[in-house]
């Protein structure tokens, strides 16, 4: 009977690790007052030892570029130009066979916007990303964000 018991806990041990969901990137936002009416939108991704995040330009047929999509543009608020990032790693991809830049431990994003409604408080949107390490690389994932202005 201790032996069932034992073979029993170890399978449910076994099972429970093959249904973990690898998140090796996180996000948080933040916003910086630039005067009256702009803001500054910053989404930092914190991304695990060994793993790392595309930049927003990659080639085509490479992989899933770093999107940033913001909800209701034009209905209280404007982009102004594009996503900046930090400057990431740029190498030879021996996997995917082209120049590609990514970023390793972390990674900072920046969206100006200007404020045409006094009474926004929120900016929300969401950013699609691909995660890899040296081994494999996970599917493109999305995740919300919210920026209190």
């Amino acid at each position: 009977m201790k032996n069932q018991v034992i073979l029993f806990l170890v399978l449910c041990a076994s099972f429970s690790s093959f249904g973990q969901i690898l998140t090796p990137v996180t996000w948080s936002t933040a916003v910086e007052k630039l005067d009256d009416s702009t803001y500054k939108l910053v989404s930092t991704a914190s991304i695990d030892s060994g793993w790392h995040l595309y930049s927003q330009t990659v080639p085509k047929k490479g992989p899933v570029p770093t999107l940033f999509e913001y909800n209701g543009i034009g209905e209280g608020f404007e982009l102004i130009e594009a996503t900046n990032e930090e400057e990431g790693h740029t190498v030879n991809d021996p996997v995917f066979k082209m120049t590609i830049t990514y970023f390793e431990a972390s990674a900072r994003f920046e969206q100006s916007v200007r404020v045409t409604d006094k009474n926004l408080k929120k900016i929300e949107g969401f950013v699609e990303f691909m995660a890899c390490d040296n081994s494999r690389c996970l599917p493109p994932t999305e995740v919300d964000l919210a920026f209190e202005l």
